[in-house]
């Protein structure tokens, strides 16, 4: 059975991208909402599909966790009842407990697709040889996909996953990782092209992404430096991807799906929403994570979101402040009371790079001897997972 995501058809998409296909799901905007740890839960995820079109993934879950049934990981696992596929990005080091994760995401969470974590360049998950780190590990790389794809087919469930360029520009794995992926019935790979060693400094490279796509007959999913919807289309006309992959630039911005769904539509129109369009997208967002978390806890976590929402506008530092430090809807409401409505959007903030950036490691963080070889499966792996929850 095909599941088709989205509100175009597939004779309506972009001359630039085809409906992409993951396995038995047909997604007609090829767009897919990265996991952002605290950010893309189940409120977010409900607000962006309001939005537009495409796949939105939960936060990133330990493999570990499910199958120890840690209370913590479980509550992560929170679906909207709109979301006719239920994604979850997995993320672990060992093949025993990805693959057992699976079974219990398939068969007890009706998640129809698994997406695995291989681009993760935070220091505490690759020096225990996880995320952006593990592909050089060309074994347990190949191990886990193989897996993790085992246990999820009897469910007719495709599996992904999203890796770096390397770890630095000295040891580059993305082609590899893509041959492996392919050879292991990887529905797709995502590609960020940055290195874990740049985090999310600079550039991303285009070009290895276009190098990926002529290396592997499964569709490549492009990630890195997709701000506004003509992004979008230009990875997709200069690499050959298949559709892309939406991480920071959709924070505070859920609008951009809209966007990204009239562009690949073909439609020229883009959403520039005056700060009283801004507002009433904010309040919507509240009350979804009201609903989910309860009023003060959503209200509290709304707060991390503000700066996004309002970045640009001249609304002054007071208000400011005080819309990051709300607690209830009464904080909300008020502090929304003292926004001017009329004021435009920041046309100087479209294009510009949004959350996170820093700088490039001096060196990444690694097991001992890491290097040295490629081979990883004579690791204790059952000790190496980490508690982590997104990154």
């Amino acid at each position: 059975m095909t599941i088709t995501l989205g509100h175009t058809t597939p004779t309506e998409a972009s001359p630039t991208g085809r409906p992409l296909r993951l396995g038995p799901l047909l997604i007609d905007t090829p767009v897919v909402l990265a996991p952002m740890a605290g950010i893309t839960n189940a409120a977010y995820r409900r607000l962006c599909r309001e939005q537009g079109a495409g796949l939105y993934v939960c936060e990133m879950i330990t493999s570990r966790g499910i199958v120890e049934r840690d209370r913590k990981t479980l509550h992560m696992l929170q679906f909207d009842p709109g979301e006719t596929v239920r994604s979850v990005q997995l993320y672990g080091t060992d093949p025993y407990y990805m693959a057992e994760a699976a079974k219990i995401l398939c068969g007890e969470y009706g998640v129809g697709h698994v997406d695995m974590n291989f681009g993760c360049p935070v220091p505490k998950v690759t020096r225990k040889g996880g995320g952006a780190a593990l592909p050089w590990k060309r074994d347990l790389f190949a191990a886990i996909l193989g897996s993790v794809v085992k246990a999820a087919e009897p469910y007719g469930v495709p599996v992904t996953c999203k890796t770096r360029k390397g770890i630095d520009e000295d040891h580059l794995t993305y082609r590899d990782a893509g041959r492996i992926a392919e050879q292991s019935g990887i529905a797709a790979i995502a590609l960020h092209g940055r290195t874990a060693q740049q985090s999310y400094s600079g550039y991303a490279d285009w070009d290895a992404i276009a190098d990926l796509v002529e290396h592997v007959d499964i569709p490549v999913l492009g990630n890195g430096d997709i701000w506004e919807a003509e992004d979008a289309l230009g990875m997709i006309r200069h690499t050959g991807a298949a559709g892309v992959v939406i991480g920071r630039g959709c924070l505070g911005r859920p609008w951009l799906f809209r966007d990204l769904a009239d562009a690949f539509a073909g439609l020229p129109d883009r959403t520039l929403p005056t700060s009283g369009e801004v507002s009433a997208v904010v309040h919507r967002h509240a009350e979804l994570l009201a609903g989910l978390m309860g009023e003060q806890r959503g209200l509290t976590d709304l707060r991390k979101h503000m700066s996004w929402y309002f970045k640009g506008f001249p609304i002054g530092g007071d208000l400011r402040h005080d819309l990051g430090t709300v607690s209830s809807f009464a904080d909300l409401d008020d502090c929304l009371s003292r926004l001017d409505p009329g004021l435009p959007y920041p046309t100087e903030e479209l294009g510009r790079p949004r959350g996170r950036q820093g700088s490039p490691r001096g060196k990444v963080a690694l097991p001992e001897g890491w290097l040295n070889d490629t081979c990883g499966l004579d690791l204790e792996l059952s000790g190496a997972e980490l508690g982590v929850s997104g990154g």
